[in-house]
């Protein structure tokens, strides 16, 4: 247990001392909710624009970490001979999947708490109406997003060419999946388009959970069956 910790506490450190990982996980997601909310107008509805932002842009903040930072680090690891080295250890792929997550993800949970912490004291974000199925909702996205980037960082050569494929992969999703544009304010085919997403059943969960409605049964399956699959695609499929 001792031997993780350290681990983690490692990783995580690495990460905050990049520049680029800390900006975009931590510094981008405010940037874009102020931007978002300067003109104040509430979406189409009456719901008000911060109560829908705030729990998009957490996504959001988890995409990032799980899809661009989380697979670059690997792929850098892979670059470097990092993980040459280590396969001369006792550690395993879970062990380093492992580790890997709970820092990436404790880098994304700051971020979230950054955006409820502005969104609360500069435009009067509403308290969650479920925090549980917030909560439910920020773990299994966090989960089903791990996997497809513990997917690319499993075997994608380099950090560059990672950082490219999840970039590429994260951007589309983030604008049609919901996580930037209110599915409110989108036309009918992009919102079909969306649904199909890996990203989508997130950003309606923890909505549904903030705004005080029933959470879908079938989102929260197909988020824990996104994890699964690639999951155990990614240990299969690792490359030291």
């Amino acid at each position: 247990m001792k031997g993780i910790t350290q681990v983690i506490a490692v990783e995580l450190k690495l990460i905050i001392r990049d520049p680029m990982s800390a900006f975009f996980a931590l510094a981008f997601p405010t940037i874009m909710i102020w931007v978002k909310l300067r003109n104040g107008k509430p979406l189409p509805g009456g719901l008000p624009s911060v109560d829908a932002n705030v729990p998009m842009l957490s996504i959001f903040v988890i995409g990032l970490a799980t899809l661009v930072i989380l697979p670059a680090t690997l792929a850098q690891y892979r670059e470097r001979r990092v993980l040459k080295r280590l396969l001369a250890t006792p550690a395993s792929p879970g062990m380093l999947f492992g580790a890997q997550w709970i820092a990436h993800m404790l880098m994304a949970l700051l971020g979230t708490v950054l955006l409820i912490a502005i969104g609360a004291i500069g435009y009067d974000l509403s308290a969650p109406a479920n925090p549980g199925i917030v909560v439910l909702a920020w773990v299994l996205g966090a989960l089903s997003l791990s996997g497809i980037g513990f997917l690319l960082g499993a075997v994608v050569p380099s950090g560059r060419t990672a950082t490219v494929l999840g970039l590429s992969v994260f951007f589309p999703m983030v604008f049609i999946s919901g996580a930037v544009i209110p599915r409110e304010s989108m036309g009918g085919s992009m919102r079909a388009i969306g649904d199909m997403l890996p990203m989508a059943p997130a950003v309606q969960t923890i909505r549904n959970g903030w705004e005080g409605h029933a959470a879908s049964p079938v989102a929260m399956l197909v988020m824990m069956g996104i994890c699964l699959v690639t999951a155990s695609i990614a240990v299969k499929a690792f490359r030291w």
